[in-house]
């Protein structure tokens, strides 16, 4: 069954639909423009901001079962740092693959169902929801693991020196934001988990991603093979990109995230172009992919909750979002791991508690990855 042949059902922006009508006009450049930056750090909360309303019947119903939540709140309990009132907010983004079906051949990896998650940002929205702050958190970091409970109620020990990662993969998403919130002292607001096979997908239907690179990458671990040059990215592209750590800079996860943040500016770039917003079966079918894609705490988990909140960040541009890694130094004894920048990383924590912006002293002669420059937009 299709949106277009289905009797009945509204989709937004459509004559007749009940959404708000200035979504679907597409040639309002500066509009989109503004609407675009926030959802973009969170990468699929494009497609569903871009709805501009649920519409009715098959489509809302078809939209709101998509989606998957998690209920953060019920599996952390109230042992968690104090929610701040001060009109901003946190949420924490992972990208993920299970390392089954259709993510298998994109991760590479055994067919045996486990999860990880390679991409991880805390987006801090700062009162007014005007301008952000996006905090890449490497997979690579050596921290302290603390006990976690996961979603059937089973709890898992608390570990030393064990990879950031590694909380994800042992106990899901609550594992993941309590370690987040462990390290950082501040509480997640929201958490919003992307498939990387769902990424690949949207990427695809937004037409690819117009990049630039100023060398040769090649990865075949994340079957990338770019020549230095400019490039209109396919889906499976764009995510051997976000994914490389092999094929530029030093070769570490600092390298792969300066990639992820030159990948979302150029992405930004592509969407404010895009006119999604004057082809409704278009929209439809980015929204279809996105809701699929998402994961979401379940405070936000129905198309409805997820777009009303999504909408009051709709104000962020890109120019507004400040985007760094979280302060780090290799590790001496493993050149793989990078161990946490406790002064400099306090710096970062105290400005996002305070809703102030953070530091360029905060970062200043910490590990980088030597991959700046290496990918531009467009």
């Amino acid at each position: 069954m299709s949106a277009e042949s289905t009797p009945g059902p509204e989709i937004p922006g459509t004559p007749g639909s009940s959404g708000p009508r200035h979504r679907a006009k597409g040639r309002r450049r500066k509009d989109r423009k503004g609407h675009t930056g926030m959802k973009i750090a969170a990468w699929t909360a494009a497609a569903v901001v871009v709805l501009g309303g649920t519409g009715a019947g098959y489509v809302y119903f078809k939209l709101n079962g998509n989606l998957k939540s998690v209920d953060i709140d019920h599996a952390l309990g109230t042992d968690r740092p104090t929610k701040v009132d001060n009109g901003s907010e946190n949420i924490l983004v992972l990208g993920s693959d299970t390392r089954s079906g259709s993510n298998q051949k994109l991760g590479g990896g055994a067919d045996d169902g486990s999860a990880r998650s390679d991409t991880a940002m805390i987006v801090h929205v700062y009162e007014g929801h005007k301008k952000a702050s996006v905090v890449s958190i490497p997979r690579d970091t050596l921290i302290d693991r603390p006990e976690c409970t996961d979603t059937d109620g089973k709890t898992y020990p608390a570990a030393s020196g064990a990879m950031f990662n590694s909380a994800y993969s042992t106990a899901g998403a609550p594992c993941a934001v309590k370690t987040v919130e462990s390290i950082t002292g501040i509480r997640m607001d929201h958490y919003l988990e992307v498939d990387f096979s769902g990424f690949e997908k949207l990427v695809d239907e937004l037409g690819g991603v117009k990049v630039t690179t100023t060398e040769d990458i090649s990865d075949p671990d994340s079957h990338l093979d770019l020549k230095a040059g400019t490039h209109q990215l396919t889906g499976e592209q764009a995510l051997g990109l976000v994914r490389t750590r092999h094929g530029v800079g030093d070769g570490s996860d600092l390298g792969r995230i300066q990639l992820q943040q030159a990948f979302i500016k150029a992405l930004v770039e592509q969407v404010k172009d895009i006119g999604v917003f004057t082809n409704p079966k278009k929209l439809y079918d980015l929204a279809d992919t996105a809701t699929k894609a998402v994961t979401t705490d379940s405070d936000i988990g129905s198309v409805n909750s997820l777009m009303s909140w999504a909408n009051g960040l709709k104000g962020i541009s890109s120019a507004n979002m400040h985007m760094v890694t979280m302060p780090v130094q290799y590790d001496p004894a493993d050149a793989n791991r990078v161990l946490l920048d406790e002064p400099k990383a306090e710096q970062v924590w105290t400005a996002l508690k305070n809703d102030k912006p953070i530091p360029a002293s905060a970062t200043k002669d910490t590990a980088t990855g030597q991959a700046d420059g290496v990918v531009t937009a467009g």
